[in-house]
């Protein structure tokens, strides 16, 4: 039986690198507006400093890693002492310009008529801010209340919790990055569907429970997971391509 069906958040139903590169844009013209020193200072320069705090920060809370981030930047040009003053300019874009992907809130309406629906993340993205208030029956994110990052098992057995399902199995998750969203959900005994919106190849090594390219095949995906044939899908929907590869 298939009760709930939760979703990863970046990537998976928002958009967010447009996002971000527009709240580094706008981190970067207040650099420049502060001191002719910044005007050596690249866009480029500004993404690559994630990277390259990233690591030694994984399982950190992710806005933690973004303020590291966002220092790195500012000291480039002698501005480390403004990092509160930009992380406010950076995540006030940031959050303006994130919104769902196209396929996301014609799926969820359509799914929410059988199952529980949630929202699960590592990231920053608050639902209510990005445009999916009221979408789902729980949201869980992880450092809440002690909660680990994905791919700790407790992170799973959280959405669990927030579902309130009997096992695991009776929930799918649904997300965009193979190792977080697919390998640690299974090890955790959940289903999981692989979103797979660039069209990558699948590892030989890796086996969701299902793949899609859009999220318009995924209430077709699910009835077949469910195995209730009694569902019937709306009047006039369409799912699209079928999955895009083979699992």
């Amino acid at each position: 039986m298939l009760s709930a069906v939760v979703f990863d958040a970046d990537e998976t139903l928002l958009d967010l690198r447009p996002a971000v590169t527009g709240g580094l844009a706008a981190v970067l013209d207040e650099m420049r507006r502060l001191t002719p020193a910044a005007a050596e200072v690249s866009l480029a320069d500004l993404e690559s400093d994630w990277g390259a705090v990233f690591g030694d920060m994984a399982s950190a809370p992710v806005m933690e890693i973004r303020r590291a981030a966002l220092h790195r930047s500012l000291a480039r040009a002698g501005l480390g002492d403004h990092l509160d003053e930009l992380a406010k300019v950076f995540f006030a874009r940031r959050f303006a310009l994130t919104r769902p992907f196209p396929d996301v809130l014609p799926a969820l309406a359509t799914l929410r008529q059988r199952w529980m629906l949630g929202f699960a993340t590592n990231g920053n993205s608050r639902a209510e801010r990005c445009g999916l208030a009221g979408e789902f029956a729980f949201e869980v994110y992880a450092h809440e209340n002690g909660l680990p990052k994905k791919p700790a098992p407790e992170f799973y057995a959280g959405v669990c919790e927030a579902a309130g399902v009997a096992t695991p199995s009776q929930v799918v998750y649904v997300g965009d990055n193979l190792a977080l969203d697919v390998v640690a959900a299974q090890r955790a005994g959940l289903r999981a569907v692989w979103l797979n919106r660039r069209g990558e190849s699948l590892p030989p090594d890796v086996l969701p429970d299902a793949a899609v390219c859009s999220l318009a095949e995924l209430p077709a995906v699910l009835v077949g997971l469910s195995g209730e044939a009694d569902f019937l899908l709306p009047s006039g929907y369409r799912s699209g391509e079928t999955s895009c590869v083979d699992v």
